[in-house]
């Protein structure tokens, strides 16, 4: 019997034939300059390359910016030779009202401007010659020598125009204290009753008539009269043009180990006793620290004789060589708390400004001993050692020729 078919059944579906699968589609080539920059790297080449773009970026900037400023200056050139311009133009007879000169309109004031003139020479000022004594007040770091570059003068001639107040100590120097400064190199003399010309002129190696006709002095030759017995009054300030002066010798005197007694009159910190001990090497190091200066220079021609080394309060100051303490303590002559060292064969040194002492009268010290600490004590304007160094056969010597 034939089968029925089921009205509920539901029919079989058709195989349907599967579709091939489609190609994904191929990515965009890389560009050329990605490939080359690659290919590049991968030969150890892409830093060398990289560095020598940057250089001519750098170069091609560099020669923008010095085009835009000639184009700039030509511009400006331009402008400033306008009225020459205009000036040529007329003189060859053609009609200057086409060219502009520059204007420079403030505020509205004056509508026609004003027209720029460009020098192309300088013109100095005249000075005059300067023959009176000014005042100058000392400013914070000033020194005899920084004074003495001011006005274009010899340091010595800062301290003998200043004798009645510095006293020919160059130490003595304060920042708001008024000094005199010279018109020209020389001596700044009070001149005191009974005085007389030839005499003054001889101290000062000048002659009379030097001092004379120096017209700041304001003498009259004619009523000068009597050079043994000159009218000028008492307290007259005279200028001495060329004059050489003098200090005093207020520094401290040889102390040997024999006789320290002698230096009594420099204060309490003198020795009584004599002494006998160690002698030196005659081979001196650096009494402390430091290796520069903070102040004066060795220069004699300002009455100072030593050198004032750099340093803080509180350094240590080292015996320069083997010796015998022959001054340990305070000196009334500037030098503060101060330690003279007697080493024997005529040479000592000494130690000033300190901060406190370390050594004691007849001690035997040995070189690099600590015989104090560095301070600012006495006529001193700030922590320094102030060190010297002295000699039988030469006298007071530069310590920068024998410090090691």
């Amino acid at each position: 019997m034939p089968e029925t078919s089921d009205p509920w059944q539901r029919p079989e579906p058709t195989p349907i034939a599967a579709a091939p699968p489609s190609k994904a589609p191929a990515p965009p080539p890389e560009p050329k300059y990605i490939l080359f920059w690659e290919r590049l790297r991968r030969w150890g080449l892409g830093d060398s390359v990289l560095r020598a773009a940057t250089a001519l970026t750098t170069a091609i900037a560099i020669l923008l910016v010095v085009w835009l400023m000639g184009t700039f200056n030509r511009q400006e050139v331009a402008l400033i030779d306008a009225p020459q311009s205009v000036a040529m133009a007329e003189t060859l007879g053609e009609s200057a009202s086409s060219v502009a000169p520059p204007m420079f309109n403030v505020g509205g004031a004056n509508p026609d401007g004003i027209a720029r003139q460009v020098g192309v020479n300088t013109i100095l000022p005249v000075r005059v010659a300067r023959d009176q004594v000014i005042e100058y007040t000392v400013e914070t770091g000033d020194s005899i020598f920084v004074i003495a570059d001011k006005f274009n003068l010899r340091p010595e001639s800062i301290l003998w125009g200043n004798r009645y107040t510095l006293g020919d100590d160059p130490h003595l120097i304060v920042p708001g204290q008024t000094l005199h400064i010279l018109p020209v190199d020389g001596v700044y003399h009070k001149w005191s009753a009974g005085e007389g010309l030839n005499g003054v002129a001889s101290f000062y190696n000048v002659a009379p008539e030097d001092i004379i006709n120096w017209p700041g002095n304001g003498l009259d030759p004619e009523q000068i009269g009597d050079y043994a017995n000159p009218n000028i009054p008492p307290d007259t300030m005279l200028v001495i043009p060329g004059g050489q002066g003098t200090f005093a010798d207020w520094r401290a005197p040889r102390i040997s180990r024999e006789e320290p007694a002698t230096a009594r009159h420099l204060g309490p910190g003198a020795c009584s006793a004599s002494y006998d001990g160690i002698t030196g090497s005659l081979t001196f190091i650096w009494p402390t620290t430091e290796r520069y200066l903070s102040g004066f220079d060795y220069t004699p021609e300002t009455n100072h004789f030593g050198i004032d080394i750099a340093g803080r309060t509180g350094n240590p100051i080292f015996a320069a060589d083997h010796g015998v303490v022959v001054y340990a303590g305070w000196s009334d002559f500037g030098y503060g708390e101060m330690v003279v060292i007697d080493h024997g064969s005529g040479w000592q040194t000494l130690y000033a400004h300190l901060s406190v002492v370390n050594a004691y009268c007849g001690q035997e010290v040995y070189q690099g001993d600590t015989i104090g600490l560095m301070g600012s004590t006495g006529k001193s304007t700030g922590p320094h050692l102030h060190f010297e160094m002295r000699s039988d056969d030469h006298g007071r010597v530069n310590p920068w020729n024998f410090l090691n």
